[in-house]
């Protein structure tokens, strides 16, 4: 298995949260998505996105 310092941030998280789940299980499990949701994902999955840092929405909303 690869050192923590190794992985990239991506998949540090991807770790993290399988172990959050293989402890506390998936609260969705067995829940169904309704149909406009699934239309509005789509959509929305079909856009580029990108991150935004922590400084940028604070100085967006004025956050001090």
């Amino acid at each position: 298995m690869a050192k923590p310092k190794d992985l990239s941030m991506e998949d540090l998280e991807h770790l993290i949260e399988q172990k959050i789940l293989e402890i506390l299980g998936d609260p969705d499990s067995g829940l169904e998505l309704r149909e406009d949701f699934k239309s509005q994902l789509k959509r929305r999955l079909e856009k580029p996105s990108r991150r935004i840092s922590h400084e940028e929405v604070a100085a967006r909303f004025g956050q001090d």
